[in-house]
């Protein structure tokens, strides 16, 4: 169907912008936050928390997701500038004036007579040396140059366990990291001063020395926190008694999963234990597949023990953050079974270490399929969280002997099997009956549960010839593990009869440790959706962009319907759908020029037709995380939260004609004319494709008698037929420089980001 709309594009300034003088795309950059330190503090508890970033400047408050914590800004530290490191040094001279005058003079009596040096002197060089510790700053990670302190107060009914934090100012809201309420006494050093711009670490032709830091003293239970610097090994100090049975968990990369420019792409702990003679006693550097170590000791006899953290190849900057936690505490390290039915309560195994019992219950009573968070209670502490899956299909356990076709369980799908590889070397074997052409899937959830199995599936048909296997499946719904260790199979099933599953672990391991939970059941085409990012800011009248992600399930590959489910009232998408057969879209958000300015809640929603019924599932706030520069990870935030930050100045209609969606030729070109104006009094404006699918850009943008032509073109080679999608124009002010620049020296244009077009769908087109 062939439209022809008017649209108004929100957003283009009229008359004189009141521009200010900052950096390239300066005005548009939302805050961002690269650490948290301490990541987290005790109920009942008033205490800093240092937060580095970039694009802080102006912060105003830290809101955090759960309710029960409050926190102000109390400083705001930056890279100096060349021109306030002259300033300071101007201040620095004439303070050490002002001081050796006083000590000339002796003490003075601060009425004139005499010089003196006064308490507010020394205030005001204190200052300068804050200011002073960050001119070496200027070589620090961009991303984590900037520093906000918080007082955090943290209320004493407020719920422990993981939170997120945000920062604001001017421009929104920043990207969220995790923050801990947690119940144990707290111990943290002052903040890391600045560092490399890099994480460092040895090199071979230039030894970098170990640096041991100040020893500090802790009385356990409690949580320690820190930064490690490059080459640098925590030492903590605590007494113990004999015969206690001491958890010592680190959390670090768990409170940072990704670092963009590290490899490997986190800080990967070490933790040693020692004793007063030195002697070590327990060694991790990792939790099974978890590259938080934790370690658990009975201590041999009463004295003062040692804590010993580090970097594996001793790297080190301000975000490389831990804390530990650690005493006589309840730690889980595994369950059985790994989940349970939807509407029922279901008895669980539990081991670990310090643990009140050996068995806890489930609850998924009026609960929604999905995790569940587990944990037990001793003397009123919480043990570590653990993951318990809530399935909609009835559950049976694994029933041994079943290491073979002669002995294989029987089952009828579909149903999960709660099972465990009880040994190196162990299988467990399963038959079921299948008619020809039926499509089933068969999954392995274990390591997306914290069980350490390696599976491996097989599925063979009644004369041993082997149809399907697989090692590892990739769930891209999964972030936060990097070793995706589950397997599935997806098939046809070729003919009527009886059908064997064979799930073995990877590296031969077992115990009674390696969990699982195998899913069988007919194909189930469906599909997840994840919304990117959980921040988004924007201005009233202009418009932001929003990436959603389709995770498509057993074979379904229709379009995908998008709505705001949750958002003020008035605003609207563009480009609001997923087309058949692409796995994301990148839509627009606009935000009306009434829109109210605060932050409100964001929700989308995403609705398709799927064997004749129309399915809706919410999409889920994510992070796009970018891991040791290649690897990119969808990280789950709790919350997706909108904030309008003001209001753009003037507002211009533009017209829009031709097609809807935008045609484009294949090997052509596609065209679409907008009001939108070439120049202003400031400069001229210009139109950039942002982020176009390969091999489309913006041959030209010409000036008509209502506006502005945009000129499209495609390469043949690179497009075919049939694509769909969104393009994205992002508008932009080449600033001219004003007279008192000019008198500066400074005569270079600066590009400024102003706004973005409503997303222009597209189709291509054969010729």
């Amino acid at each position: 169907m062939h439209l022809r709309p008017r649209l108004l594009f929100a957003g283009f300034f009229i008359a004189v912008l009141p521009l200010p003088a900052q950096t390239p795309g300066a005005r548009l950059s939302s805050p961002r936050i690269g650490y948290v330190y301490p990541a987290g503090g005790r109920q009942g508890t008033t205490f800093q928390v240092a937060i580095g970033g970039e694009f802080l400047e102006g912060a105003a408050t830290a809101e955090f997701s759960g309710g029960g914590i409050t926190a102000r800004v109390i400083d705001y530290q930056h890279p100096l500038t060349p021109k306030e490191e002259k300033a300071l040094q101007e201040e620095v001279e004439a303070l050490q004036a002002k001081r050796q005058a006083a000590m000339a003079a002796g003490t003075g009596t601060g009425d004139g007579a005499k010089p003196a040096w006064t308490p507010e002197d020394e205030r005001h060089a204190a200052e300068i040396r804050s200011k002073a510790g960050y001119r070496m700053n200027r070589q620090t990670a961009p991303a984590i140059s900037e520093r906000v302190t918080l007082e955090v107060t943290v209320a004493p009914s407020a719920a422990p366990g993981q939170r997120e934090v945000r920062l604001r100012n001017g421009n929104g809201l920043s990207n969220p990291l995790f923050f801990f309420v947690g119940q144990l006494p707290e111990f943290s050093d002052p903040p890391a001063p600045p560092s490399t711009a890099a994480p460092g670490g040895p090199n071979p032709a230039n030894p970098r020395p170990l640096v041991q830091s100040p020893e500090r003293i802790v009385t356990l239970p409690a949580v320690v926190n820190g930064q490690i610097m490059p080459g640098e090994v925590d030492r903590i100090r605590f007494t113990a008694k004999k015969g206690q049975k001491l958890v010592f968990a680190v959390a670090a990369r768990s409170l940072l999963p990704y670092l963009a420019d590290a490899v490997p792409g986190w800080f990967q702990a070490t933790l040693a234990l020692r004793d007063a003679q030195n002697r070590e006693l327990a060694y991790e550097d990792h939790f099974r597949f978890d590259p938080d170590p934790v370690l658990f000791c009975e201590i041999p006899a009463d004295g003062d023990y040692f804590m010993e953290i580090k970097d594996s190849i001793y790297r080190g900057r301000q975000d490389f953050v831990y804390r530990i936690t650690a005493g006589e505490l309840p730690f889980i390290t595994g369950i059985f079974p790994l989940g349970g039915q939807v509407g029922r309560k279901t008895a669980v195994e539990t081991a670990g270490w310090n643990l009140p019992s050996r068995e806890a219950e489930a609850d998924g009573i009026g609960k929604a399929p999905g995790p569940l968070a587990l944990a037990v209670q001793r003397d009123g502490i919480y043990s570590n969280p653990v993951a318990f899956a809530l399935d909609p299909d009835p559950a049976v356990r694994e029933s041994e002997p079943n290491d073979d076709a002669a002995h294989a369980q029987k089952l009828t799908l579909p149903l999960v099997v709660d099972g465990r590889i009880n040994r190196p070397g162990d299988r467990d074997v399963f038959r079921f009956e299948g008619r020809a052409g039926a499509d089933i899937v068969i999954e392995v959830v274990a390591r997306r549960l914290n069980s350490p199995l390696d599976s491996v599936l097989q599925l063979t048909d009644a004369h041993g010839k082997t149809l399907a296997v697989n090692d590892d499946y990739e769930d891209k719904g999964a972030g936060l593990i990097t070793h995706q260790a589950d397997s599935r199979l997806s098939l046809k099933l070729p003919a009527d009869g009886t059908y064997y599953v064979q799930l073995t672990d990877a590296q031969q391991q077992g115990g009674s440790e390696f969990a699982y939970r195998l899913h069988l059941h007919p194909a189930r085409p469906d599909f997840e959706l994840r919304a990117v990012p959980s921040s988004v800011n924007l201005r009233a009248g202009a418009n932001a962009v929003v990436t959603v992600f389709a995770l498509r399930r057993d074979g379904f590959d229709g379009p995908i319907a998008l709505q705001l489910s949750e958002a003020p009232y008035d605003f609207s998408l563009a480009g609001a759908e997923i087309p058949a057969g692409q796995d994301q879209i990148r839509l627009t958000l606009n935000a009306p020029l009434n829109a109210p300015a605060g932050t409100h809640p964001l929700a989308f929603v995403g609705r398709a037709q799927i064997g004749g019924q129309t399915v809706a599932h919410p999409a889920v706030p994510a992070e796009d995380l970018m891991q040791a520069f290649a690897y990119r990870h969808l990280v789950p935030a709790k919350e997706q939260l909108l904030t309008v930050t003001g209001r753009l100045p003037g507002r211009l209609p533009a017209d829009i004609t031709g097609t809807t969606p935008l045609e484009i030729v294949a090997g052509g070109e596609g065209r679409l004319k907008v009001s939108v104006p070439t120049s202003i009094p400031q400069g001229n404006i210009r139109l950039e494709l942002s982020d176009p699918p390969d091999g489309i850009s913006l041959k030209e943008v010409t000036r008509t008698f209502t506006g502005s032509e945009m000129v499209f073109q495609s390469d043949a080679a690179k497009v075919k037929p049939g694509l769909k999608g969104n393009l994205i124009v992002q508008v932009v002010l080449d600033r001219k420089p004003d007279a008192q620049a000019k008198a500066k020296g400074q005569a270079r244009t600066v590009s400024i980001p102003i706004n973005f077009l409503p997303a222009i769908p597209f189709t291509v087109v054969a010729r």
